[in-house]
């Protein structure tokens, strides 16, 4: 059963009934932001406040800054929005420039989204969003065949335009998209990537002709539009807030108002996919050997989507851990060993341990799917 409108859409009144209990898309509200609030001289693709990424390709001279800001529309119950900014131009935007917005969904949460079939749902994408540039802006949505990646060929996409009518103004879009009916593909329901929801803020003139309204195979391309050099001014700025996914066909008279969660529910969710533990909690190690680092088998707050990314810190510092007279140990190429469910031991190439010494340290575990960014950039954002 599809979303159902109980009334009619002229008197608005409240939809009550929905497949999923939680929204599809975790922290639309970008309430949650453990990796910090604030990212600054962004270059490339990195993930910023939970479950949100930033893909940036041939930028140029361009850099961008990501916020968590506390701009947001009025009287819609939210703290929050996601800021990103041009802080140093690009005047010349390469014809292969590639910038880009997204969350990118697991298929054990949108298996119950029918695509790939003959008679397919159709989802309604409902955000606020706020920017100086006006006119036609360009979004995506992604679904990926049997494994394929996001920016795989395999991988089809549904490029759509929607308009941005007052600047520096709060809007609320739906856009309405039906799913992909071509039969020859096959669903991800795994833990792997599933579904992308994507807004591109720029695209060069290699990357700016893929049809719109109509499902198509990836190109890594956007429909034209009238705002695809982000970068080309200090002036430009673009944020969002209550972005949603729902079933159904749904104007801005009909959509369901925005499945708001609280804080520790999101946050829980948000852990599937990254955790951090830096400048809070000390767990207890012990050293087993000499480049041996036994963790007694630590559990994380929540089982992680797929076995996670583990950098350890002394508190602060990557690669890192302070010994129990209150010496710091440097970790030399340090493989660490574990589950999605918690960490076992630590292995190194030197030998810096005492045995039997005892050790302290935190953890970032990153589980994101397809996650591009470097640990060395992860490390830099963990300590801001």
């Amino acid at each position: 059963m599809a979303l159902t409108l109980h009334g009619t859409v002229a008197d608005n009144t409240v939809v009550l009934s929905r497949r999923s209990a939680n929204p599809l898309i975790i922290n639309g509200d970008m309430a949650v932001a453990q990796r910090g609030t604030s990212f600054t001289s962004q270059t490339g693709v990195a993930y910023h406040l939970d479950r949100f990424e930033v893909s940036g390709y041939t930028m140029g001279d361009g850099v961008y800054r990501v916020d968590q800001s506390t701009d947001v529309p009025a009287g819609q119950g939210f703290v929050y929005s996601n800021k990103i900014s041009c802080t140093t131009a690009d005047t010349s935007q390469d014809a292969n420039n590639q910038f880009y917005f997204q969350t990118q969904l697991e298929g054990t949460a949108t298996s119950l989204l029918n695509y790939f079939v003959a008679s397919p749902d159709t989802v309604s994408i409902a955000f606020w969003v706020r920017s100086n540039r006006t006119g036609t802006h360009s979004l995506a949505l992604k679904l990926s065949d049997n494994g394929s990646v996001e920016n795989n060929s395999a991988t089809r996409v549904y490029n759509k335009l929607y308009t941005i009518s007052s600047a520096n103004t709060w809007e609320k879009i739906v856009c309405a998209i039906p799913l992909d009916s071509s039969t020859s593909e096959t669903k991800v329901t795994g833990t792997g990537f599933a579904v992308a929801v994507q807004f591109w803020m720029g695209a060069g003139t290699n990357r700016d002709g893929a049809a719109a309204e109509s499902w198509i195979d990836n190109g890594n391309s956007t429909t034209a539009s009238a705002n695809e050099d982000m970068l080309a001014s200090t002036s430009n700025d673009w944020y969002i807030t209550g972005l949603q996914m729902e079933v159904g066909d749904f104007d801005a008279n009909s959509i369901a108002p925005f499945q708001h969660e609280s804080f520790g529910d999101s946050l829980m969710r948000c852990y599937r996919y990254f955790q951090s533990t830096v400048g809070s909690n000390m767990m207890l190690a012990i050293a087993s050997g000499n480049n041996n680092l036994q963790c007694g088998s630590t559990g994380y707050k929540t089982a992680l989507r797929a076995t996670p990314t583990v950098v350890l810190y002394n508190g602060s510092e990557a690669n890192k851990v302070r010994s129990s007279g209150g010496g710091n140990i440097a970790l030399s190429s340090p493989s660490i060993n574990g589950s999605v469910h918690g960490l076992n031991n630590c292995s190194v190439n030197n030998t810096p341990f005492t045995g039997n010494d005892h050790f302290q340290m935190c953890y970032t575990a990153d589980a994101e799917i397809l996650k591009e960014i470097s640990l060395v950039l992860l490390e830099k954002k963990i300590m801001q």
